[in-house]
């Protein structure tokens, strides 16, 4: 996200509309980009060890369906949702060009609407790549978790933190915006497509709050803490060594505090108490 600008009331067709334009081009942006590569694989990793053989998973905002295929390849059976047409169709066509049986689906539903879900119980909901970064309040999707997670079950959402050390970096360059996007109270506007819509930024500790005490802490961990975010698409081409390097020192750095408060993104996992 990119341009920002000063916050102004939103509607989810605007949210529909950007990331539908997304959708033509998402999964292009993610071929040969090591460190999109490698956080994913961190996430998937992180949801993995939460889940049995078999487990049934709800996705929100799924965006193209990569992360749902990738689990559903493995076995587990996933229901992918996504405000975004666009998105939706582009899981969609992901479903008639694999073999994935009725492990795979895909419904159009915002995730501040799961009580009108009629699927069951889940074993895992999960929310990847800063989707919920969307809305100010997280309690209008947490609130909802109790009715569609079984007792035991587990919620991983991947956030993106106000205090994001690459950008504070910034400052080296004279960038004395960027820095200071994500603290701005009530929201930063940003450009999706040529769309403006409204970003959010929560911290673990609100993240932890909105679930509410029916839900206890089982994982935190940054994401990209050390290297660039997503959108530097060049730099482990252009610098791979200094690239390794940042990666290890992000293996090292992700599960302890207060690194685990900080980075691009942080991942949580809370389990719903039995």
């Amino acid at each position: 996200m990119s341009t920002h600008e000063p916050p102004v009331p939103m509607t989810s067709n605007e949210y529909a509309t950007a990331f539908s334009r997304k959708a033509l081009i998402y999964d292009a942006f993610g071929e040969d980009h090591p460190n999109l590569a490698r956080m994913r694989q961190r996430v998937r990793s992180h949801v993995a060890r939460h889940l049995a053989s078999g487990a049934r998973l709800l996705e929100l905002n799924a965006g193209t369906g990569g992360d749902a295929a990738w689990f559903a390849e493995r076995g587990h059976s996933v229901l992918a949702t996504d405000l975004s047409p666009g998105m939706v169709a582009e899981i969609e066509a992901k479903m008639a060009g694999g073999n994935y049986g009725d492990r795979l689906q895909a419904r159009r539903l915002s995730f501040t609407e799961l009580d009108t879900l009629d699927a069951g119980l889940f074993d895992l909901v999960f929310s990847n790549m800063g989707g919920l970064n969307c809305i100010p309040d997280l309690a209008a999707v947490t609130r909802h978790l109790p009715d569609v997670l079984r007792p035991g079950g587990v919620a991983t959402f991947v956030i993106m933190p106000p205090i994001c050390p690459w950008e504070w970096g910034g400052f080296l360059r004279g960038d004395f915006r960027t820095p200071f996007r994500r603290l701005t109270l009530g929201g930063t506007r940003a450009r999706v497509e040529g769309v403006a819509i409204m970003t959010y930024y929560f911290s673990p500790r609100r993240t932890i709050a909105a679930f509410g005490d029916r839900f206890e802490r089982i994982g935190l961990e940054s994401l990209s803490l050390f290297t660039p975010p997503a959108d530097r698409k060049n730099f482990a081409h252009r610098f791979p060594r200094l690239f390794a390097l940042l990666a290890h020192l992000d293996d090292w750095a992700a599960p302890r505090f207060p690194f685990n408060h900080w980075g691009d993104f942080f991942i949580l996992s809370m389990r719903l108490r039995r």
